[in-house]
């Protein structure tokens, strides 16, 4: 019995993410199929991911790009609206923007106690706010799409030899992640 039970369990192991993950992705297709009342399974993503893509030629083209300059202007003047859309807007940036913001993760060292904790330098100069010495760390919370974003001094911080989307998987996952089935340490540059 016990037997039994141990290979149900293990099962369960193989099965249920699997599951869950074509559950959502199905979700997500006939969601988005219904938005668009198509008979056509996955016809509605299909738009939805060529119109995306679309949309990014256009706002990243000479062309278009002071157009949308434009927009963005007159969406900053909106009050608030502006702090709403600017916040997702650098959000998004942070993760596939140009200029991607979660490179560099690092280990807190909070106290002497052994606390540590895992995070993301976002900014490394702290000169305007008169914390010269100092960065910006986000730690990103587990289970989560949240997180806390601290002022560390230096001298508490510890880089991390491993890729950072290595370390928000790890993080995001509340540490389950197995770091010995990584790829090869990042090089330093």
């Amino acid at each position: 019995m016990k037997k039994s039970l141990n290979y149900f369990l293990k099962g369960l192991l193989f099965i249920v993410p699997i599951f869950i993950s074509l559950y959502v992705i199905y979700w997500a297709i006939t969601s988005i199929d219904n938005i668009f009342a198509f008979s056509i399974p996955g016809l509605g993503l299909l738009i939805v991911l060529g119109g995306t893509t679309l949309i990014g030629y256009f706002v990243n083209s000479f062309i278009t790009k002071p157009f949308f300059d434009y927009f963005e202007e007159q969406i900053s003047r909106i009050p608030l609206f502006k702090l709403i859309y600017t916040s997702i807007k650098d959000l998004m940036e942070a993760f596939v923007g140009d200029e991607k913001k979660f490179k560099e993760s690092v280990i807190i060292d909070f106290n002497s106690s052994g606390l540590k904790r895992i995070g993301f330098i976002t900014e490394k100069d702290l000169s305007l706010l008169d914390m010269e010495g100092y960065v910006a760390v986000y730690c990103p919370h587990s289970y989560n799409f949240s997180g806390n974003l601290f002022l560390v001094e230096t001298k508490n911080i510890k880089p991390i030899k491993l890729n950072s989307s290595t370390m928000m998987k790890f993080v995001v996952s509340g540490g389950v992640t197995d770091l010995n089935e990584v790829e090869e340490p990042k090089s330093k540059k």
